[in-house]
Parts: C-alpha cells; sequence; structure tokens
C-alpha cells in the first residue's frame, strides 16, 4: 500500500495491500478500496462506500458525502463502485436516500468525466460515458454502455435506455428509448437510432435495420405509441432487440421521448 504522508485515512477504512493514495487525500471509516484502485490528491472519500479494483479516482472528486436531499436526516445508506471506472477530476458521488433503496451504485467500466454529478439513489450500469458536467438528478437509472453528452441535465425518475446517446446541452425530463440519438435542440426529439455507437459494440447491420425498423414503426408511421406496439411485437416478436424496446416502453411511468 502506498499512502502519502499527508493523507488521512480513518483507521476504520479498510484498503486493498495495492493501493495508491496521494497526497492531501482524505478516506473515511466505513470505506473499502479493491486491489489496485488509486485516489489522486486532495479526493474525499466517505463512508459507506465500497469500490472494487483497479478503479482510477482523480484529484478533487468527492465520493460517499451525504446527498443533496431535504428529507435525508442521517439515516444509513451507501455508495457502491464496481471495477475499472475512471472517475475525473471534481466529480461528485452522493449517498443514497431510504426512500430510493438507501444505494447509489456505479457499476463497472465507466468514465465519468470532470465537473460530472451523480445524485443519491442513481443506478449507473456498464461501460457507459458521462460527458464533462453532466448532471443527474436523484433515482435516475442508466442502463449499459448509454453515452450522456457534456452539460446534460437528466431529470429526478429518468431512465436512459442501454446503448443510448445523448447530445451535449440536452435536458432530458422523460424516459430516453434505447439504442437512440436524443438531441434538444428547440425541443427535445429521438433523431433515430444510435447507429455509430451500435456499430462500435458490434451490432451487425441486420440487427440495426431490425432496430430501424421498430423505430420507424413508433416515430414515422403515424401510428399511437399503443398502435406501434402491437405492430413491433406481431412483426419483429422473435427479436431481443426490439423485445427489450418494447419492455422499456410498457414500463415507463414517465413516458419517452419520441
Amino acid at each position: 500500500m502506498s499512502v502519502h504522508h499527508t493523507a488521512i485515512v480513518d483507521a476504520q477504512a479498510r484498503l486493498g495491500a495495492s493501493v495508491r493514495v496521494g497526497p492531501y487525500t482524505v478516506i473515511g471509516a466505513e470505506v473499502e478500496i479493491g486491489e489496485e484502485t488509486e485516489v489522486g490528491a486532495h479526493a474525499v472519500v466517505e463512508g459507506p462506500t465500497r469500490i472494487g479494483r483497479r478503479n482510477r479516482i482523480f484529484p478533487f472528486a468527492s465520493i460517499g458525502l451525504i446527498p443533496q436531499d431535504l428529507k435525508f436526516r442521517g439515516e444509513r445508506s451507501e455508495v457502491i463502485i464496481g471495477d475499472d471506472n475512471r472517475i475525473r477530476e471534481f466529480v461528485t458521488i452522493h449517498r443514497g436516500t431510504t426512500g430510493g433503496g438507501a444505494l447509489t451504485r456505479l457499476g463497472n467500466q465507466n468514465l465519468v468525466m470532470a465537473y460530472a454529478h451523480i445524485a443519491h439513489d442513481c443506478l449507473i450500469g456498464d461501460h457507459c460515458i458521462l460527458g464533462n458536467a453532466a448532471t443527474l438528478a436523484g433515482h435516475v437509472i442508466i442502463e449499459d454502455w448509454a453515452v450522456i453528452g457534456a452539460f446534460c441535465g437528466i431529470h429526478q425518475f429518468c431512465r436512459i435506455g442501454r446503448h443510448a446517446f445523448i447530445g451535449g446541452y440536452t435536458v432530458i425530463t422523460q424516459d430516453v428509448l434505447p439504442f437512440s440519438r436524443t438531441v434538444q435542440e428547440r425541443e427535445t426529439r429521438v433523431y433515430g437510432v444510435n447507429v455509430i455507437g451500435l456499430r462500435r459494440r458490434g451490432f451487425t447491420r441486420e440487427r440495426i435495420e431490425r432496430i430501424h425498423q421498430a423505430f420507424r414503426l413508433l416515430t414515422q408511421s403515424g401510428l399511437n405509441t399503443s398502435q406501434a406496439l402491437e405492430q413491433m411485437r406481431q412483426s419483429l416478436n422473435q427479436d431481443e432487440d426490439v423485445a427489450a424496446l418494447v419492455r422499456f416502453i410498457e414500463t415507463s411511468e414517465r413516458g419517452v421521448i419520441k
């Protein structure tokens, strides 16, 4: 273990043998940090917080502090971070609340860029990218492989579907469809399938075309959402991606952006 002599590490913290802690960093009680994780200078990690292996936490990041929720009354809650994440400068990740399951979670192999904010009770999957100063309000769910552009604001309780791409400066107040490109100009709307992102992740041309067919039914056919879903079930009901899209829409509580 390499802990700089100016760092303050609570006696109750549990650090793996290969963890590195930079100058002036503060690590509180009930913090667990896995092997090969590096915590940069001036970072603050409070507990209860569990951080996995091979993460890199850059200077001035703040993890595990109490949420910015006026209903919070000091109840026990935690942050759980997986493996192989990069958490850049001045990122803030807050603990959960009783009303949201008492957990804020970041999965594996995510990139959280400088100044991004992950509020209480957010659940983020794997392989996601949060651009600079992206802001997640409480209770936001982000599924695997989603990309959130710089300076985006995500409203409380919204869901971002897997493989979705949200353009910079977009304000999200409803659920964002899986596989979509969503950009705010005069109003927030879907601009088609996130083709470039899907190709990068190995989706075949045929697989992308079936998603295209589903989106055309949903956004260009003139059908209402219920009618489009019925058409998707009839014509594309054997497709796993389309089935996931249908489930996402059917379980939306805030409505979806079209």
